[in-house]
């Protein structure tokens, strides 16, 4: 059943109207497509923390979902957010930060179920699977770290980061301490947690430093807290809130604009270059198959930037492809690599690389980016080329992180009122609407990227009917072989093997 008209006018409101705008919304359980489509067009002065992750019924209920908020300057000037510590730890994924860290650091990236999807039935490999690929793939990857200088510099600039954010919230009159929780290496999540309980804070705000929300990167590390804090009556009882994604706010697509608008002067010819975002791929079957919104958020985020740049009649020509992928499944499409070639062959001479997915250098960017790509542009044809810096501390960019956070305080805890309510999942709080096709109704684990042992005529059927058919005929060719006994020797097929 479609909402009525009166309740969408409520959530589509009028910028006039956004400051007064109510946070809670007569929601439930679970958002419909439909709903999303009809209801959750924003304003766009309107800064979006939080969407619903609910479905509107006749019998509401009060639940809250999602915040219009007012200007950054008079969330700032006047904060009431009550007592308690507060705290907000930023979530990211962490890198090897010498040689020696490298081997174990890809383990423990491959034991990560969300990066390898194993079926069911063989999730007792994972750890295995994972210690004989992170051996396999160690001596390259040190290789790339070597270049680079050795190692990662993604846990420097993420405490950078962090402290940057410190400072500028307690300008902002919030003495917040800020944490850092890598999901693959130190500082672990479960590290950052343990200060947290220390510290005795007791309002947080959950802050993954991925501008766009993914199953395996925000997804990944939000399902490790979820886990974490099930099993702790500490955190059953804190507050908290979960900021998903915030590509789209104003800030950081201002940021963005200014660091592409200064790299452009470099060129001799500005008005000739190719703005080239490249972003982290992920398996096309996380899209197609678990729902994941990270294609739709990352196409939204790079039209944002292009329509904060038109306004400052910046008006070049622009692509985005995927970088990363790994392994024989499909990833995102178009492929980085293959998008270079491409661009040579039609005669583009100038590029402007833009790693629209980080806001951290590290490997990704040093590397791949400035060294690899950069190689193959210049082999095919591409005669300049440059590429924007990610983020870091840039000063708009943080401030605006101290805005987000600001914006959600008066909504942390709103859903833990009772031990059993604290006890759902961690991630409806700052859910968006998307999020309800990656994770299933209950929220405690993701879909795989492809169903496995389905049977019929469908996409997820057909690959793995087709892979256990040539495991069927692989053991039969083998007995067959061996033995010298079976079919195809009774009809005379083998008969060298008798």
């Amino acid at each position: 059943m479609a909402p009525p008209a009166s309740f969408c006018s409520e959530i589509s409101p009028s910028p006039a109207n956004c400051t007064s705008y109510s946070p809670f919304l007569q929601l439930d359980t679970q958002c419909t497509s439909s709903f999303a489509a009809s209801c959750l067009r924003l304003p766009k002065n309107c800064s979006l923390v939080a969407r619903c992750s609910l479905k509107w019924s006749e019998k509401p209920s009060i639940t809250p979902g999602a915040l219009l908020t007012s200007s950054p300057q008079q969330l700032s000037t006047n904060p009431v957010f009550g007592e308690g510590k507060i705290g907000v730890l930023l979530l990211n994924l962490g890198g090897p930060e010498t040689l020696e860290d490298v081997q174990p650091f890809l383990f423990n990236l491959f034991a990560d179920p969300d990066i390898i999807r194993l079926p069911r039935l063989f999730r007792f490999l994972q750890r295995p699977l994972a210690q004989f690929i992170s051996v396999a793939r160690a001596p390259k990857s040190k290789e790339g770290y070597a270049s680079i200088g050795g190692g990662s510099p993604l846990r420097r600039i993420t405490d950078a980061q962090a402290e940057a954010l410190r400072k500028a919230l307690w300008e902002k009159n919030v003495p917040a301490k800020v944490y850092v929780g890598m999901r693959y290496w130190h500082p672990f999540t479960e590290e950052a947690i343990e200060q947290i309980k220390r510290d005795g804070i007791t309002k947080l705000v959950v802050l993954p430093l991925y501008p766009q929300f993914s199953i395996s990167t925000s997804g990944s590390s939000l399902r490790l807290l979820e886990s974490i804090f099930r099993e702790d009556e500490y955190l059953v009882n804190m507050q908290h809130t979960v900021i998903p994604s915030w590509y789209q706010r104003e800030g950081y697509i201002k940021a963005m604009a200014d660091l592409m608008e200064k790299e452009l002067k470099s060129f001799e010819h500005p008005e000739e270059v190719m703005i080239f975002f490249s972003a982290h791929g992920v398996p096309l079957a996380y899209v197609e198959e678990a729902g994941d919104p990270y294609k739709a958020e990352m196409e939204e985020c790079v039209d944002l930037i292009m329509e904060e740049l038109e306004k400052r009649r910046v008006h070049n020509a622009y692509t985005l492809a995927y970088q990363s992928r790994v392994g024989p499944v499909e990833w995102l499409k178009p492929y980085t690599d293959e998008t270079i070639i491409e661009l040579g062959k039609k005669g583009v001479k100038s590029i402007l690389a833009v790693p629209i997915s980080f806001v951290s250098e590290h490997i990704e960017t040093l590397e791949e980016i400035d060294v690899e790509y950069k190689d193959l542009a210049l082999e095919s044809g591409i005669q300049n080329w440059a590429r924007v810096p990610a983020l870091g501390v840039e000063p708009t960019f943080i401030a605006d992180l101290a805005d987000a956070v600001i914006e959600s305080l008066p909504y942390v805890g709103a859903m833990a009122v009772s031990n059993l309510e604290a006890r759902q999942s961690l991630v409806p709080l700052g859910s968006v609407e998307e999020l309800l096709a990656a994770y299933d109704s209950q929220r405690r684990e993701l879909p795989p990227p492809v169903t496995v042992w389905e049977w019929g005529w469908t996409k997820s059927a057909e690959t793995w009917n087709g892979r256990a058919a040539m495991l069927a005929v692989l053991v039969l060719l083998v007995l067959e072989v061996t033995t010298g006994e079976g079919f195809l020797h009774q009809w005379g097929i083998l008969p060298l093997f008798r």
